[in-house]
């Protein structure tokens, strides 16, 4: 059967989100110091990670709760408004560091050649998201109707009907499809369910030793790797766009 679409997970498959979040949420906690926080440095990024891990990576609370946790003496003078503004300003000033892996820019150029659909298949809040595919420069090089945010969907990773919703909605069958993620749990298991080509990216980040349910069609440390399984597994015709009209959508299905 003939390769239609590749889709991709965003976040620590296109870029490194662990590296990004670990140096963000340090110079936010530079930055409380700065403003006459007492309480070194290590100590706010072990709270930080707490309430991260208790109210999720996108709860739009964290220096709020961080200062709730602290003891009020430690600020004592300082207005809170201006310690949480601080913290956010130094964390999104660390936007303008975001950058893909190295390998990413080329593959999607190489693709973009191609008359494959190129997109994503992501979890997370909608305009977070959308925000990192364009600081990270790959946007143009994606089908601008083949972007699913889970949170503009109403439907979450791991549930397999954001993959068939995907599908569905780009009008190619799953078995057309393949989809690349770095969580076996998250990304790999849902879309094996509905039979997508499934293709784990390993890069040694914090999903490397999670085991999945059930085994991707290949396992790669890098989107070279990916090329030439594209290439020489599924006949992709890398730097030639074919004739071949662009698939009609389908009604979006559940």
């Amino acid at each position: 059967m003939e390769l239609r679409a590749v889709l991709f997970d965003i976040d620590d498959t296109l870029y490194s989100t662990t590296s990004f979040a670990a140096m963000a949420r340090r110079r936010s906690a530079e930055a409380l110091r700065r403003l006459g926080v007492a309480v070194p440095v290590s100590l706010l990024l072990r709270e930080l990670d707490e309430i991260i891990a208790e109210f999720s990576s996108n709860d739009e609370r964290h220096y709020q709760r961080l200062l709730q946790r602290l003891p009020r003496r430690t600020y004592e003078g300082l207005n809170p408004a201006i310690l949480i503004a601080g913290a956010v300003k130094a964390y999104h000033e660390t936007k303008s560091r975001l950058a893909p892996f190295p390998d990413v820019r080329p593959a999607l150029r190489a693709l973009a050649r191609t008359d494959l659909i190129r997109g994503v298949i992501t979890a997370g809040l909608e305009i977070k998201q959308a925000e990192k595919l364009l600081r990270l420069g790959v946007y143009h090089w994606l089908t601008p109707s083949a972007i699913f945010i889970s949170d503009q969907i109403g439907i979450s990773k791991p549930n397999p009907k954001l993959y068939r919703r995907a599908c569905a909605e780009l009008g190619v069958r799953p078995e057309e499809t393949v989809y690349v993620g770095d969580n076996p749990l998250t990304d790999i298991d849902p879309a094996n369910q509905i039979g997508m080509i499934t293709c784990l990216c390993n890069r040694g980040g914090k999903h490397a030793r999670l085991p999945g349910r059930t085994r991707p069609a290949h396992v790669i440390r890098d989107f070279g790797q990916l090329l030439r399984i594209l290439e020489r597994t599924y006949g992709v015709r890398l730097g030639r766009r074919s004739t071949r009209p662009a698939p009609r959508a389908s009604a979006p299905g559940l």
